[in-house]
Formats: structure tokens, sequence, C-alpha cells
């Protein structure tokens, strides 16, 4: 038996409604018409649904883009999720094999230049693309480990572009850029940086700050 306490209280204009508790596919009742403060038409979240946003805590200066105390700290992963920790260590030594196979890339280079200056060429930008890729892949693991989330999305970018260096490098032969191995790695990684349990990392981070 309902009593007068269980009676639904009437909003002061002004206030904001409550969220999360109008059921899909509400309609207002005809000629209705909210009170001020109010939205027309209630918004509401479905149940696991991903509420994307850019992120707002991208580097003001090169030094906020630097990791945190050199690189002292890039074996240490300490308080992250597992997926987190697996997604790191991918890029981490993803980055450093790329950097290492760059100089491989510029032996080859060498080699070709003296049959095909123009393909040497090609080959050369491509060596130089992946090398910075590498470089900035190593670099944002770690601050996607201090729990940047701008460096997040841009590990999501550099994924991306490992796909289009690996579409170049295919029409090129057997160059620097045809890593497909290295792409599917790579989105690997993606993957687990996305997955609810490292978004509710990122998200705990976040209001620690």
């Amino acid at each position: 038996m309902s009593t007068p306490n269980d009676a639904p209280q009437p909003q002061q204009p002004g206030s904001q409604p409550p969220a999360g508790n109008v059921p899909a596919g509400y309609e207002p009742p005809p000629g209705y018409e909210p009170p001020q403060g109010y939205p027309a038409q209630p918004r509401y979240q479905q149940p696991g649904s991903f509420p994307f946003q850019m992120p707002a805590d991208g580097p003001r200066n090169v030094g906020d883009a630097l990791p945190k105390g050199g690189l002292t700290g890039m074996f240490s992963v300490r308080g992250l999720p597992v997926e987190l920790k697996v997604s790191y260590w991918v890029w981490l030594i993803g980055g450093m094999l790329g950097v290492l196979g760059t100089f491989f890339g510029l032996l080859a280079t060498l080699a070709v230049f003296t049959v095909s200056p123009v393909l040497a060429g090609v080959i050369l930008v491509l060596v130089l693309i992946a090398l910075a890729l590498a470089v900035a892949q190593i670099v944002l693991s770690m601050k996607m480990k201090e729990g940047k989330q701008w460096a997040r999305l841009a590990l999501t970018i550099v994924a991306g572009l490992s796909l289009l260096l690996a579409f170049l490098g295919s029409g090129v032969g057997e160059g620097i850029g045809n890593n497909w191995l290295g792409f599917l790695i790579n989105a690997a990684a993606t993957v687990l940086m996305w997955l609810p349990n490292s978004q509710a990392w990122f998200t705990a981070v976040k209001g620690r700050r």
C-alpha cells in the first residue's frame, strides 16, 4: 500500500530532472511544455553504451608531452589493470623493435639506391616515417601508462597509420612499411586500451586529479 511519502515529488522550476530514469521511446504527452530549465525531450543513456568524449587533458607544452621522470619508470606498471599492462608492453616493445628495424631499413635503402634511386627515395621516406612513429609510440605508451587519455587516443591513431604504412609497403615490395603483423599487434593493443576495465581505470585516474 502506497503512502503519501511514496508519491513523486514535484520538481522546482529551473531545477534539473533526474537522469537515467527515462525509458527508451518515451514521448511527452501532447501539449506538454517543460518548465524552465528542463530539456524539451529528456535524454537518457542506453545500458552498455560507450560515451566517447574527446580528451581534455592534452599537453599544454613540450614538457607535458614527455614522460615523467624520463625513461627511469619505463618498466614500472604498478597500479594498471591487466588489459593496460599487456597493451603497454605491446606498444613499448613494438616501438623499440620499430626503432631497431629502421636501421636495417636504412641499410636496405643504400643497397637499393645503386639500382633504382627513385625507389630508394620512396623507401627512405617510409623508413623515416616508421622511425618517427616508433619513437612516438614509445613516448605515447609511457604517457598512456600515466593515465593520459590524449595519449591513448594518439596511440589509436598510430595504429591507423601503421595500417597505411602496411598498404604503402605492399606497393613498393618487401620494404620497411610492409608489416601486416605489426599492424595486427597494434590493433590488438588498441582494443585492450578501450575495454571497459581499461576505461574505468582512466576515469578513476582522471577523478583523482
